[in-house]
């Protein structure tokens, strides 16, 4: 038993110290810049978000989702897996070109957020005078049905009142006598 704890322990010793050797991995000899970095993670980011329907639409325009980044920034797979491993063991630098990315991502968010309020806002307005256009529309109709639902009305009542007048007038002739103007 403290055979196995002795050897245990020489073991983890010698993977210690076998570790701290590691340098991590050379630095390409076609290393993406920090920026181009950001600009290939936001592209890549910006396609994986990609809606179903976005995505459908990129399948069926025949859009290789996988090369189409690499071809965009003009760089290939492996040039883009030796500098993600490069900044991955270097942590510091990753950091940054996450920060950036964080940044710019925020920023882009709330340019979108901006255009669609403004959208938004101009698409409430036309529709707010397309309804003042459809009330006054309305109220002109209205004024229209009742001039012409009014005025043959006012023209019947004014034909009943001169037969009445007539028919009282001649009824008033037997009775009363006109005046003379001698």
């Amino acid at each position: 038993m403290i055979f196995k704890r002795l050897i245990v322990c020489i073991g983890m010793v010698f993977i210690t110290l076998g570790c701290n050797e590691l340098k991590g991995p050379d630095k390409p000899k076609h290393l993406i810049s920090k920026d181009k970095m950001v600009d290939i993670l936001i592209d890549a980011k910006l396609i994986t978000s990609a809606s179903s329907k976005n995505k459908l639409i990129m399948r069926d325009s025949s859009l290789n989702m996988d090369t189409y980044i690499y071809e965009k920034h003009n760089i290939d797979s492996l040039q883009f897996a030796l500098s993600n491993n490069y900044y991955a063991y270097h942590i510091e630098e990753y950091e940054e070109i996450y920060t950036k990315l964080a940044d710019s991502l925020d920023r882009l968010k709330k340019a979108l957020k901006k255009q669609e309020a403004s959208e938004w806002k101009e698409k409430t307005k036309r529709e707010a005078d397309s309804l003042k256009k459809a009330l006054k529309a309305k109220d002109s109709l209205k004024i229209g049905v009742k001039d012409s639902l009014v005025i043959p009305k006012i023209k019947e009542l004014i034909e009943v009142d001169d037969t009445l007048l007539e028919e009282s007038i001649e009824e008033l002739e037997g009775i009363v006598e006109p005046i003379s103007d001698n």
